[in-house]
This record gives structure tokens, sequence and C-alpha cells, in this order.
């Protein structure tokens, strides 16, 4: 039976200072927990999600749900993230549109929604937000921080803020800077929601929102979230309805339907601006930004880390997280590297659970162990 959850949400009056140099405040997080924190409080995994993800990573909010959350498969009892073991933590970011605050949450100085007046945030905004909540909450440190894809930037930028705080990290489907083409694809994205009359510069909320944009922004998010033989595998040149082409306009290739319908579904749920924010904040990361080299961004770190690449991920691909392993290498970091073959592309990270459970349980028992002092661990070619 699938465990019920609920969404809870934390409010701080003080202002919260951003890298853009403006400020936040208040502002709230909603967020969601599972499982026991123990009575020394060192048991806690913070996981973070992605792009289009929120702080209902598992389990249903009634029983009515049609759905789990996000990562249910990954997240529970006797699951790679294992509840009966970790007290497991997810947070909406700032910015979402999930019940933290963001571009469509209301202003107190204007009592109307912030729209583009809501200030630009980076993923180093993100945690300063979270790091505030796991305050809150009386943890001193935790055990992990784990994520894919964005959720995987946050986990490296919560042990480079906070290194004391982050025993281990797991970081999945993931990079240290984002490449000139991934910046690519998301401007082209916003370009979308920039081109749909509806958008009104971010001042749609008392009218239409911009959903015919925002779907086919998502529609060119998630081609790049598969992979060419994944799209192959499970579309070909099937048609949809028909036997023979129609010589028309109409959505006639079953992946175009796909699409068609994961672009509708996902403006069920998001806010058109958020996108915009959060895509942003993807683009801007680069832990090497302002350093002289990657190795120097980990100077200070000192978790352990386990980074798990997808062979099939164009988006963030393999080599990027093998530089993100020689930079911690370099630094004589805990880190474990492994790179599994798989066709799913990025989303690999959300559908290999069953090959992502051992090693992550791995992980987490060697980080509940006493520590020993730090030694590099050469990445291993095992796991593919």
């Amino acid at each position: 039976m699938t465990d019920i959850v609920k969404t809870q949400y934390a409010t701080f009056d003080h202002e919260l200072k951003l890298q853009c140099g403006a400020t936040l405040g208040p502002f709230t997080l909603a967020y969601e927990t599972y499982g026991q924190l123990n009575a020394k409080k060192d048991n806690a995994v913070l996981i973070l999600h992605a792009l289009s993800g929120d702080a209902h990573v598992a389990g249903k909010h009634d029983e009515n749900d049609r759905k789990p959350g996000w990562w249910d498969d990954a997240v529970g009892s006797g699951k790679a993230f294992d509840t009966d073991e970790h007290f497991v933590i997810c947070i909406n970011v700032i910015g979402g549109c999930r019940g933290s605050t963001g571009p469509a949450s209301i202003d107190a100085k204007t009592e109307k929604p912030y729209g583009l007046t809501f200030p630009v945030v980076t993923v180093a905004d993100m945690v300063e937000a979270q790091r505030m909540l796991i305050d809150e909450l009386g943890i001193e440190q935790l055990l992990a921080v784990a994520g894919g894809s964005m959720g995987g930037m946050q986990a490296m930028q919560w042990t480079v803020s906070y290194p004391e705080r982050v025993k281990g990290a797991i970081c999945l489907a993931t990079t240290a800077r984002v490449s000139p083409q991934a910046i690519a694809f998301d401007e082209a994205a916003r370009q979308c929601i920039y081109a749909d009359p509806n958008w009104n510069n971010g001042d749609y909320y008392d009218g239409t929102p911009p959903n015919a944009g925002l779907a086919v922004a998502r529609m060119i998010g998630h081609i790049t979230y598969l992979s060419d033989a994944s799209m192959r595998k499970k579309f070909g040149r099937r048609l949809q309805t028909k036997e023979q082409y129609g010589y028309e306009f109409a959505t006639e290739f079953a992946v175009e339907n796909y699409l068609k319908y994961r672009g509708s579904t996902f403006t069920q749920r998001f806010d058109a601006n958020s996108f915009l924010y959060i895509t942003k904040a993807i683009d801007y990361f680069d832990l090497g930004h302002g350093r002289a080299s990657l190795d120097e961004a980990f100077k200070h770190v000192q978790s352990k880390f386990l980074v798990v690449s997808f062979s099939s991920d164009w988006l963030y691909p393999p080599s990027e997280s093998e530089e993100i392993v020689r930079a911690l290498l370099q630094n004589g970091l805990d880190a474990t590297y492994v790179e599994i073959e798989s066709n799913y592309g990025h989303d690999a990270f959300l559908l290999e659970i069953e090959r992502l459970t051992g090693v992550t349980r791995d992980f987490l028992a060697r980080l509940r162990r006493p520590a020993k002092g730090r030694k590099a661990r050469k990445p291993p070619t095992a796991g593919k």
C-alpha cells in the first residue's frame, strides 16, 4: 500500500539575499518528509528535484491520487532511499510553482503576483533557501544530498556552499557547468513562451496563461530527455491512428502525438514564468565560474561522492560526469563513479531504478559507518 504523505510549508519572514543582488522575503518553501528523524538527527537525506519536479517525491496525498510522487519507485520502505533507515526530505525550489514562492506567488508589497518582478534566482540561491529550512528542522549535518539533472547541480552546490554540513552527495545525470548546447535548447524553449501572445511580458495571471507556448517549450525540453534509441524503440515511424500517410499537417506520427500529450499535460501543473526562471537558473550554473578551475570549486569540500552517468544521455553526457570525478579526485576526495548502459537517455535517472538501487544503498551504508579519514577512489569500470 502506498503511503499517504502531506505537503508542509515553512515561511521565512527575513529576507534572503540573492546572487543577483536583490533580496527575497518573506518567502515560503513547500516540502515533504518521509520516515523518521532519529534521536541523533544524523539520518537525514535531502532529495533535490529537477526542472519540472516538486516536493512530492513519493507516496500519495490521498487515496484517490491517480499516481504517486515523481520518484516513488526509489523512495520508501525497502527502496533505494529506505525510509525505514533514513529521514527523507524533498523541498520545492524557490522560483517554482508547486508551493514554494515563485513568480506566480503574491508579492506582499503589491498584493499582486510577482510576474517578472520576481528576482532572478540561481541554483546557489535555491540551496541557501533550503539551508534555512534544514536549520529550522534542527539538522546540523545531512547524511546525504541526492538528485538527478538540476537536482545533481543542487547536490554539488550544497557540498561547495556548506562543506561541513553534507556527509555524502549522490549526483545523477548532471553537470558541473551547463554546456552551450544545453543553454541553446533552454533558450529556444523560452522563446516559445515569449512568442505566445498570452504571455503578456509575464503579466497573465488575471487572464489566459500562455499554455500554447509553454506546451511547445516542454516538447523541446522533452526531446532532450530521450535518446534516439529509446524513441526508435517506443515509436519508430509508426502512425498514430492511420495506416497510410494523410499528406496533411495533422498529427500523424506516434511520436508527434506523444510530444503533444506531454506538452498539454505539462501546462496543467506548471507555470510558464517558473519555467523561464528555473531554466535560467540552470543555464547560469557553473561551479567553476569566478574560479581558476573546476578543481578549485571543490577545494574545501568534505563530502564523499557517488556520481552516476548514463550512456545514452546526450543532454549531460558521461564525459561531463567524468569531468566532475576528475576534479573531485584532484582534491583527494572519496569519489565513486558508475556509468550505466541505458537506452533511456537523460530520463534514465528516473527510470533505471533497479540498477541504481544497489549502488545507492551501498553508498548510503558507507556513509553511516564511522569516518576513517578521506581517500580517493579510482573510478570503477563496472556498472556499465
